[in-house]
């Protein structure tokens, strides 16, 4: 079914996409630039090395506090996902994901405090309403849940990302990979976080929707930084060995299978509190069906979503869920399941690609090495 143009969301940022030559798709629900007009190669190299801004104001940012002034609200959050917030530390952020029953994973979050106002959220923009629909109605009585739509989130990419950004706001320099804090930026109330979604140093920088424009703008008259597209942000994060909700995670995958042990936090994992947590514990001990690999294409075309994983005897094992030309890498990578004994380092399997065998190698992740800064 085609999507209206109609029908899409605008980011504060559309009308600056479109000045700058964007080609505009539907992406959850938003009118969103895939790429401009460098194209995504170009875009992807880039970000590699020197900085590229992205519009990710798609997602959703929420804010989660006390609801009775009694219970903390990490403590009431940690009815729905499975990683500690209570022990997350001041100005530091933590992923999780957000867990149905049997395990499975309705959403991949990020969860910061950077200050004192309770818990700052965000989540994957598709799965926005869902979630937050979840969270509230599981914490009613003990918290609340404040949607931001008040608010953008730019995402400021690549090795010259802390130069440039340091420019503007000195406080970013002293930050390091998951801190987050609540700063003055660009003349406004900011939230700033050193992170990001495509494997390069960065930062994500949450401002109000009416001054995101001329943030946008600001960061752009810096000759280090360009603008980059979804494009462009999905094969970064590929190369990256980074799972995308609703292809590589859904709500029928653990966080074990896509092997995000760290998101369940090991004072949860022996409390074994959260949902799901059956499964969990079980798939902990080695009861797994399937894993996440990374497979490096040897020959042919790149295997895309939805391909098949077949055994060096043409066997059908597993499927892709992410794939495409990494230009990083400089060849074809994807990510499927697969059960474990084919997660070896080093072997060797298959990828139906249109009909076709074509030979894979099982790869360590990530693809490309990435470059956080854990320390100054």
């Amino acid at each position: 079914m085609r999507v209206s143009t109609d029908d899409l969301k605008k980011t504060p940022l559309f009308d600056a996409h479109v000045a700058a030559g964007a080609r505009m798709v539907p992406f959850a629900g938003y009118s969103m630039p895939v790429q401009y007009k460098d194209g995504v190669l170009k875009e992807h190299l880039w970000t590699r090395e020197h900085a590229g801004l992205f519009d990710v104001s798609h997602m959703g940012q929420a804010r989660i506090r006390s609801a009775n002034g009694e219970t903390s609200p990490a403590k009431s959050f940690e009815k729905v996902v499975s990683a500690d917030y209570q022990g997350l530390k001041a100005g530091k952020q933590r992923y999780g994901v957000l867990l149905n029953a049997q395990g499975g994973i309705i959403d991949d979050l990020m969860t910061a405090r950077p200050d004192d106002d309770g818990l700052f959220v965000v989540v994957n923009g598709a799965c926005k309403d869902n979630d937050y629909k979840i969270i509230a109605e599981t914490l009613a009585g003990e918290a609340t849940v404040e949607r931001l739509e008040d608010r953008a989130l730019l995402a400021l990419q690549g090795p010259e990302a802390a130069a440039v950004l340091a420019a503007h706001v000195p406080e970013a320099a002293t930050m390091v990979f998951m801190d987050a804090r609540a700063v003055t930026a660009f003349g406004v109330p900011a939230i700033i976080s050193r992170s990001g979604y495509t494997g390069e140093d960065g930062y994500e920088i949450s401002v109000p929707a009416s001054d995101a424009e001329r943030v946008w703008n600001t960061l752009l008259e810096d000759e280090r930084v360009r603008p980059i597209g979804l494009g462009a942000r999905d094969s970064l994060r590929l190369e990256a060995g980074l799972p995308l909700y609703g292809h590589d995670l859904d709500e029928t995958v653990s966080p074990i299978e896509a092997g995000l042990n760290f998101a369940v936090g090991k004072s949860r994992r022996e409390a074994g509190d959260f949902l799901g947590a059956e499964r969990i514990t079980r798939e902990l001990g080695g009861e797994l069906a399937r894993v996440r690999v990374n497979l490096k294409v040897l020959e042919g075309a790149p295997a895309r979503e939805g391909a098949e994983i077949a055994d060096a005897d043409g066997n059908v094992i597993g499927k892709v869920t992410s794939g495409g030309f990494g230009p990083s890498f400089g060849g074809a990578i994807a990510i499927g399941f697969v059960p474990p004994a084919y997660a070896v380092i080093g072997e060797t399997l298959k990828v139906i690609v249109r009909g076709k065998p074509a030979a894979a190698q099982v790869v360590a992740s990530p693809f490309v090495p990435t470059r956080y800064v854990r320390k100054l």
